[in-house]
This record gives C-alpha cells, sequence and structure tokens, in this order.
C-alpha cells in the first residue's frame, strides 16, 4: 500500500493525526525534500528506508514502490502542503493504478492557507471578494489556453500566486494591467516555518521590497483587497437576518 501524504506547509505540528502516523508506521518513506520539514519525519521507525525526492526521477520513485509493495512494506510518499496543488502525484498515481498497486491521499493543509494564517487575513470577504484564484507565472511549465496571469486578473478577484516570487517584477507589472496600482500585495516566505518571512506592499513596490527581503523562492504572492481594511459584515451573524438555525430579532 502506497499513501500519498500531505505533510502540511512546513510547521511540523500542522501535519494531521493521520499523516502522522501513516509517517511512523511506513516501512519506506519518500520525501520531497526540497520543501518538505524533515522534522515531519521525526517520529519515523529506525529501520524505516528513506528516499529524498528531490534527486529522484518519475521512473525512480516508482521503482521504489514497486520493491516496497513486492517486499510487503508500507509506503509513505510526502509531499508538501496538499498534494493536489501543485503536488505532481496524479502522474504517480495513475502508474501505481498500472501497476495494479493500491494507493490513498490523505490531504495536508496547503501553504496558501498557512499563509492566510500568518497574515491574519480572510480571503473571502463579503463586498470585497468571493473568489480565490490559484495559480502560478508561466516559466518552463507552460500555462494552458485562457489562463495566463493577464487573463485571469481581469476578475480582480483573490490571487494566490505560487511558484513565481522569483519573476516579482514581471508578475507585478502584468497585474498592473488589470488591477489598480495601489492594489495591496503580500509575500510570504516560508509560511509556518521558524524562518518565515512577511513582507506588504503594493503592485507598485512589491518587487523592491521582495529584492530588499533577499527572497528568490519558498514564497507564495498573494494579490488583492482581501488585504485590506474594508468589508461587509457577514450575514451569518447579521442579528437581523433570518437562517435556518436562528430568527432574526428585531
Amino acid at each position: 500500500m502506497v499513501h500519498f501524504i500531505g505533510a502540511g506547509p512546513g510547521d511540523p505540528e500542522l501535519l494531521t493525526i493521520k499523516g502522522k502516523k501513516l509517517i511512523d508506521q511506513a516501512d519506506v518513506i519518500i520525501y520531497a525534500g526540497s520543501l518538505v520539514n524533515k522534522e515531519v519525519l521525526a517520529g519515523a521507525k529506525e529501520d524505516a528506508e528513506i528516499y529524498n525526492s528531490a534527486t529522484m526521477t518519475l521512473e525512480e520513485v516508482i521503482e521504489v514502490m514497486k520493491k516496497a509493495e513486492a517486499e510487503g512494506k508500507m509506503t509513505a510518499r510526502v509531499h508538501t502542503g496538499d498534494p493536489a496543488v501543485f503536488g505532481a502525484h496524479r502522474e504517480q498515481m495513475d502508474e501505481l493504478s498500472r501497476l495494479g498497486i493500491d494507493y490513498d491521499v490523505i490531504p495536508g493543509v496547503s501553504s496558501f492557507l498557512a499563509t492566510a494564517a500568518a497574515l491574519k487575513k480572510e480571503y473571502t470577504l463579503p463586498g470585497v471578494s468571493q473568489t480565490v484564484i490559484l495559480t502560478r507565472m508561466e516559466g518552463r511549465t507552460p500555462m494552458p489556453p485562457k489562463e495566463k496571469l493577464r487573463d485571469l486578473a481581469k476578475h480582480n478577484s483573490t490571487m494566490i500566486i505560487f511558484l513565481s516570487v522569483g519573476m516579482i517584477e514581471q508578475l507585478a507589472d502584468t497585474l498592473k494591467e488589470e488591477y489598480r496600482e495601489d492594489t495591496p500585495v503580500a509575500v510570504v516566505y516560508k509560511a509556518s516555518w521558524e524562518d518565515q518571512k512577511i513582507v506588504i506592499g503594493n503592485l507598485t513596490n512589491i518587487a523592491q521590497k521582495v529584492k530588499e527581503a533577499g527572497i528568490t523562492k519558498t514564497a507564495l504572492t498573494v494579490v488583492g483587497d482581501f488585504l485590506g481594511d474594508e468589508y461587509e459584515l457577514s450575514k451569518l451573524y447579521d442579528k437581523t437576518f433570518t437562517h435556518e438555525f436562528r430568527q432574526a430579532k428585531e
């Protein structure tokens, strides 16, 4: 059996209980060493075989899983954040299906959620934004048609941009074509890690601020007026609003 496990954003205490149990029980652990905090593996068995997938190809990862399965061993495939978001685990699952190897997926806390927590902000504010776009800049991995950053920016919704802080100048220039120039922006480096760093600015100055902070990778860029202080109060707790569980008060 292979368990794909979301290791969370970095803080080992943000690993799910189920994920930790499986990692601690695993005979074989394959983890994304370039992104996963190694403290997540602190409870692993002394005789567990541990592989860092940062140096491995897809074929090598699958070969380790095949060998473990043939030997009756349990494998924990540990991805950063939640594997469903830029996790590249679909290709592994498809190959395991072809080989007849059972697997499941244990979700994790994504870095975009840890980023909101670090900022003490809410992505979906009434009257401001009820839509969240998760995306990335086009680099060596091309973007599908109609998913260019400029096209997505037309919505002016909350935007969370992965894997792109190294292109922050181009990112800001592109967004300024659709967002106001004073639209607030935050860059959070290694959200939830001990060396977490937060940079706050707007589309006109964020690139310079990020450069001054020395941030070149492992950071999320979040854009939108949710970072501001103006919004409408939720109807959920409005005393004049009736819903299934509560009658409105005069």
